[in-house]
């Protein structure tokens, strides 16, 4: 029985990963991020950390065998599969104010914060506690010499994937990106699934 569960264009959700699960995050028809977030189930205080993991791990760009750390330095998250090999985790969720400060949009869309938001809302969670997100298959390249970001297209390639395992009990939050330009213009779907413990 296929347990993948497809989260629409320019949308969110949120669910529970028990310590030892694995997630697998797919990009079903490529060049599609997916921003992730997580916090403890058991104190939602403690969230991931884009700062203290980068800080570990003396590099931006994360994949296979590197951990997700949390603001208290404990490990939420590892992974363990990845097919990829482009990640950003410098640039926060996409938001209404995103579009209209960046892009100009006078109605603009509620974003992967606002996605989040609504996901993160029955579980207690405010949206000023939505921390910069892991943004899966999103390609951001920094110049060496100016420090200048850019958003490029995602290297991901249709049937791509990550795979994380839960090193605690966790609330995830997990969206398909509502950015044409992280998504190389346009909105597609993400998929993922969550595995027993191994």
């Amino acid at each position: 029985m296929d347990k993948t569960i497809e989260i629409p264009p320019r949308s969110g959700t949120a669910f529970t990963l028990s310590r030892g699960e694995r997630l697998t995050v797919i990009d079903p028809r490529g060049e599609q991020v997916a921003d992730l977030v997580a916090y403890n189930r058991n104190d939602t205080d403690e969230v991931i950390s884009s700062g203290r993991t980068l800080d570990y791990a003396s590099r931006i760009y994360l994949t296979t065998g590197d951990p997700l750390y949390s603001n208290r330095s404990n490990v939420m998250l590892r992974i363990i599969e990845d097919t990829v090999g482009r990640h950003d985790f410098l640039l926060t969720p996409c938001s209404s104010d995103t579009f209209r400060i960046i892009y100009g949009d006078v109605n603009p869309h509620r974003g992967c914060f606002g996605n989040l938001a609504a996901a993160l809302e029955p579980f207690g969670i405010a949206p000023d506690r939505i921390p910069v997100a892991f943004n899966c298959f999103m390609n951001v390249p920094v110049d060496s010499k100016t420090g200048a970001i850019t958003v490029e297209p995602p290297l991901s390639r249709a049937g791509d994937r990550i795979v994380f395992v839960a090193e605690t009990d966790l609330i995830i939050g997990l969206t398909a990106c509502s950015a044409l330009q992280s998504n190389n213009g346009s909105f597609k779907p993400i998929h993922y699934r969550i595995d027993p413990v191994a």
